[in-house]
């Protein structure tokens, strides 16, 4: 899962830490029932198929009130489209208040872990005995905002969709769906294939099936995404339009978005909390605030006036740490993650591995996480590999022998190895936030001390919004992008392919080998108790064989809650504040 806010590429990471382990489903039936993993220091999460709603009440909750969220240096999503929804930003915020999906994830009050739950359906789903058929069982008393009820041919429609890359190409269902999904590899989707009947998802009653190309014991995982909830049939839910202004069938409904600015949020009156395992409703109106100035918005959560109290904020500028660490106690949160940041050189242009190599020790990691408001050793960790700490079967190995520091010097001579002095990089930034310009600036000096040339150009959209298009002029000049990537469940298989698989809409890095893509094709096909080592081991030949992406840092997060924001917790599943248990205190 992506992270939006375009910084992070100089920043470090986002967050999207999950820790789930344990079974689910009926214990009296043969069948699977979603795959056994723990990673991380959360080591407590769980499954709980026999979840039902209401949520329990948060102790001490209250209802009413606005909550304003800040984020600052994230433009937020473009569309609202749940089929679309592949960001942590856009995802934290519809999965917890507006978009309901087959599986979800609460936080357990006493250990803060992730709990895989059901959702709109009565349980986490029950599966063959080799995990290529999978049957999830609508609830029926979950209802849109129109008060018409959700219907399972609603959601096996809204699970077709994701099959359409054409329509959706930087939706989450172009690496699972696509990948996993029967004949997902031919069949183009109900707009792009329009017409052509589809057998890989039928309906019988309230029973959504899903076959499947391949052995998929995470199907219970991949059901939490908004991509595997319902759209209303036929033109009511046709793109692009409908991003901007979807049916909601959560606790709350879209009162205006303005892309890049603001979405606001007010209560659906048709959400039954009866229907909702672990979603609340105690706010009456949520605003969320787009592309914030990091420094305007320490200083109004620090000062604990009428604007700071009802808010929370997404980040914490550095220098406020200490100052805000004293101060705020409890309601500065801290949120452990299972998340990389990557710079990509592009594997077709820079074809020297030494090059590459060079970059890594030219990038000025501690100057640019201090100049774009991070703190070392709190919200940056030096990294060594795509896969995160604790993430089941990740190898301690350094590529050189030790951790890659920022050393001009060894870069300098990687070069003249390479016979590539003065090499040239093409980068983008995102001038919209101060502080990805400071962190440009280090970036730039770092490179030229190390005996690169900078060509950085500014742009006002989204770094992701160049990076992603094969078509779009200033994509086709650069030779470094970069991407910031979390978990999307707790397997390798979410980490490795949907970076460096040849042709995944996320491999910025255009990393392209037969073998490596066999390999992890061969993966898939292990038992399960062996596929986390071999992700381990994947992970070190590739990056010690070719080095093409360059992690530059594992992250935690800092959240900052106003004084009157009850209940200050992170949500490890969804990578935001929690926003499912939030209420403002009376």
């Amino acid at each position: 899962m992506k992270r939006n806010k375009p910084l992070a590429l100089v920043a470090g990471v986002a967050l999207l830490s999950l820790a789930a382990c344990g079974g689910g489903g009926d214990d009296s039936s043969s069948s699977g029932s979603g795959s056994d993993r723990s990673f991380g220091e959360q080591t407590g999460g769980t499954k709980d198929a026999k979840r039902q709603g209401p949520a329990a009440e948060v102790d001490g909750a209250t209802a009413g009130g606005t909550v304003t969220v800040y984020l600052p240096g994230d433009p937020g999503p473009n569309s609202l489209d749940p089929t679309d929804g592949w960001s942590v930003t856009g995802n934290s915020i519809q999965q917890a208040l507006t978009h309901r999906s087959l599986t979800q994830y609460v936080r357990d009050s006493e250990t803060g872990d992730p709990v895989l739950v059901p959702d709109l359906a009565t349980d986490l789903g029950t599966a063959n005995e080799d995990y290529t058929e999978w049957t999830f069982t609508i609830r029926d008393d979950a209802t849109w905002e129109d008060g018409k009820p959700v219907t399972a041919e609603e959601v096996a429609f809204g699970m077709q969709r994701s099959l359409d890359a054409d329509t959706f190409p930087s939706g989450p269902g172009t690496e699972y769906s696509k990948q996993y999904f029967l004949d997902g590899d031919s069949y183009g989707g109900p707009y792009t294939d329009k017409g052509k009947k589809y057998d890989g998802i039928t309906v019988n009653g309230q029973d959504v099936t899903i076959k499947m190309a391949t052995p998929f014991p995470d199907m219970d995982y991949w059901g939490a995404f908004m991509a595997m909830g319902p759209a209303p049939l036929g033109n009511a839910s046709k793109p692009p339009n409908y991003g901007q202004d979807p049916l909601s069938n959560g606790p709350y409904m879209i009162e205006d978005f303005q892309p890049n600015q603001e979405l606001t949020l007010v209560k659906n009156e048709q959400w039954d909390p009866n229907s909702d395992p672990g979603r609340h409703q105690y706010v009456d109106k949520w605003v969320f605030k787009f592309n914030q100035d990091q420094a305007k918005v320490d200083q109004i959560m620090l000062s604990d006036n009428t604007d700071s109290q009802t808010a929370i904020s997404t980040a914490l500028g550095s220098d406020k740490y200490t100052e805000a660490n004293d101060a705020l106690g409890d309601r500065l949160v801290q949120q452990t993650s299972q998340c990389v940041s990557t710079l990509t050189p592009d594997y077709t242009k820079i074809t020297d591995i030494n090059v590459r190599k060079a970059l890594a020790y030219a990038y000025p990691y501690e100057d640019v996480w201090f100049a774009t408001g991070e703190v070392p050793g709190v919200t940056r960790i030096p990294a060594n590999s795509v896969m995160p700490p604790g993430m089941a079967g990740k190898k301690d190995f350094q590529v050189d022998g030790e951790q890659i520091t920022y050393n001009p010097e060894k870069a300098k001579e990687l070069l003249a190895e390479a016979g590539e002095e003065g090499y040239e990089i093409t980068m983008v930034y995102y001038e919209v936030d101060p502080l990805a310009v400071a962190g440009q600036k280090q970036i730039t000096k770092g490179f030229e001390e190390a005996g690169f040339k900078v060509k950085a150009i500014p742009v006002q959209v989204s770094p992701y919004d160049i990076w992603l298009d094969p078509d779009n002029k200033t994509n086709k000049q650069l030779n470094l992008r970069g991407v910031n990537w979390c978990s999307d469940w707790p397997a390798g298989s979410t980490m490795l392919p949907p970076l460096l698989k040849t042709d995944a809409v996320y491999n910025t890095a255009q990393f392209s080998e037969d073998a490596i893509d066999q390999k992890m094709k061969d993966i898939a096909t292990l038992p399960l108790d062996e596929q986390g080592d071999a992700w381990g081991a994947l992970d070190e030949e590739i990056m010690t064989d070719y080095f093409p992406i360059i992690p530059t840092a594992f992250r935690n997060d800092l959240f900052v809650f106003g004084s009157k924001i009850g209940n200050p917790t992170g949500d490890g599943a969804l990578g935001a504040p929690n926003y499912k248990d939030v209420f403002v205190m009376q």
